[in-house]
């Protein structure tokens, strides 16, 4: 049994998702103890909870201390299968990490995989479902590997309340993902989210606004007003270079301008722009464990952070491969 502390460097939720995920889809059991153990309320959440009970759901695995506020479990892989279910991670849980946890055991089903998923679509301390679609899931498929995703409601915090439908056929294999040149900048799009009752206010349009006062080559520009249980914004906006694409997120919050919320989220695609970097920094360590399964693959990341290092440390737990960190460049190869 590979035993995993769970307070290594970030020590958060990560290490959970990435060891369970990794466990399923090579067979091995884990057990990874002082879970969360640095954050003020240590222990399994309900987002983690769901996460890694999905994922024993598609393998046919068995858990053992999966409950609310365990720092330890223990994690019995079988078969993975695949099938058709629903999750309710309940509240504004992030819906794009338990998508984070389930989709490297998903490509290795046996039969296809349709899961509808309820939670957060855009909250804190997440990946947007925005960036997911349009960052995560370019690289995904240019590595071989193509899911569905289907935004059928969104998710704001505190009641959350979005649904999202993901979908994955059997039988696809990953490629190796090398990125070591940018290519010529070619544009900027930009996704502006928010709930129906901001619409009298302008919110999706002042948030780009805002954006463009910060970045103002942009293309493509999409304001969309929907029906939410909570009161929310957000903007995404990702650019495109020849070879890649670098994102980022701004959730909007109680008191701040609208604007102000679009020059945030341009601030801090100019930053990622302006680092020279193939990969932005969210992206930079959500692909490490896909890098493994390939068997290797180089990039450059605006910035090499604990969640990558944690990735990489979990990662090489589980696979025969070998990450190297030189100076901002990330490269995998297998041993």
């Amino acid at each position: 049994m590979i035993e995993i502390d769970g307070s290594y460097l970030e020590g958060g939720g990560q290490i959970l998702r990435t060891a369970v995920s990794l466990s399923a889809v090579t067979g091995q059991p884990c057990k990874i103890f002082n879970i969360r153990k640095g954050r003020p309320n240590p222990g399994l959440k309900a987002q983690h909870l769901n996460a890694i009970e999905t994922v024993a759901r598609l393998c046919n695995g068995k858990l053992k201390g999966n409950k609310i506020g365990s720092t330890t479990i223990e994690f019995y892989p079988g078969e993975i299968t695949g099938g058709k279910f629903s999750v309710d991670i309940g509240t504004a849980g992030s819906i794009t990490l338990l998508l984070q946890t389930i989709i490297p055991p998903a490509i290795y089903t046996k039969k296809e995989i349709e899961i509808e998923i309820r939670g957060g679509t855009n909250v804190m301390w997440s990946p947007s479902i925005d960036y997911f679609r349009h960052v995560f899931c370019n690289f995904l498929d240019r590595m071989g590997v193509y899911v569905k995703i289907d935004v059928q409601k969104r998710g704001f915090y505190p009641r959350g309340g979005g649904v999202v439908r993901f979908r994955e056929v059997p039988g696809q294999r990953l490629k190796k993902l090398s990125i070591t040149e940018r290519g010529k900048f070619k544009r900027i799009d930009i996704w502006s989210v928010c709930s129906k009752d901001l619409k009298g206010r302008r919110v999706a349009e002042r948030q780009i606004e805002g954006f463009k006062k910060v970045l103002s080559y942009t293309e493509h520009e999409h304001s969309l007003y929907t029906d939410t249980l909570s009161t929310g914004s957000c903007i995404h906006a990702h650019a495109h270079f020849e070879n890649t694409k670098l994102g980022a997120d701004f959730i909007g919050s109680p008191g701040m301008p609208a604007e102000d919320v679009g020059m945030e989220c341009a601030k801090i695609l100019k930053d990622e722009m302006n680092s020279g970097a193939t990969l932005d920094r969210w992206m930079g360590d959500q692909i490490i464990p896909y890098m493994a399964l390939a068997g290797g693959g180089e990039f450059s990341a605006s910035e090499i952070t604990n969640h990558a290092k944690t990735n990489m440390w979990v990662t090489e737990k589980f696979l025969p491969v070998k990450f190297e960190v030189n100076g901002n460049i990330i490269s995998c190869k297998k041993m």
